[in-house]
């Protein structure tokens, strides 16, 4: 590190990197302040003033690592739709960037707060415009019913997709089961609201 003190966004990237970088290495039971700071070469109350707890410096790490565009397929057909946006859920969540956040609700279970900013800050509520943007264009095509496009029924296909994960334990849901998804429970959900 040079001579010349960071500030701001400059130093906060910095902190997000080092952070990130301890999340892939060590997981979040290994992201201690102490390491990030040291990796960061700055002092744990830069860390502090940004970030209260290491909860809170966890979750933005993972975001900080989610900083690629949210998919947003436009395939033509809401089942085409729905079936691109399953698949790159499940390459990212079958990553080794999934694993980052497999390792974070694990450790939610023993940190009550750490589960509570996952869900307030996880980014869900894009994936969720998404969703009801796919379902939206369905509507408009005549391909859906207006009253599908609704809150419920465009998250199911990803609380499906995550019970793949969390419940059966599973490291890559298969295509088929993707599949399965999307034409026995999203396309009858979605045509049963009309």
């Amino acid at each position: 590190m040079s001579g010349r003190r960071r500030r701001g966004e400059e130093l906060e990237q910095a902190i997000l990197r080092a952070a990130a970088e301890e999340l892939r290495e060590s997981g979040y039971a290994g992201m201690t302040m102490d390491r990030v700071a040291a990796r960061a070469g700055t002092n744990k109350n830069a860390i502090y003033r940004r970030w209260p707890h290491r909860a809170a410096l966890g979750i933005a790490a993972y975001r900080h690592l989610s900083d690629a565009a949210m998919p947003n397929p436009d395939t033509g057909s809401l089942r085409g739709d729905a079936l691109e946006m399953l698949r790159q859920i499940n390459a990212t969540w079958s990553s080794p960037h999934g694993a980052v956040l497999r390792d974070l609700l694990a450790a939610a279970a023993d940190e009550p707060e750490l589960l509570a900013l996952m869900r307030e800050r996880s980014g869900a509520a894009s994936m969720d415009r998404v969703w009801i943007g796919m379902l939206e264009r369905a509507a408009a095509r005549g391909e859906a019913p207006a009253a599908a496009v609704h809150h419920r029924v465009a998250t199911t296909p990803v609380m499906v997709l995550r019970a793949e994960y969390a419940v059966r334990g599973n490291p890559s849901v298969p295509d088929e089961v993707l599949v399965e998804i999307v034409d026995e429970v999203f396309l009858p959900l979605v045509r049963g609201r009309g």
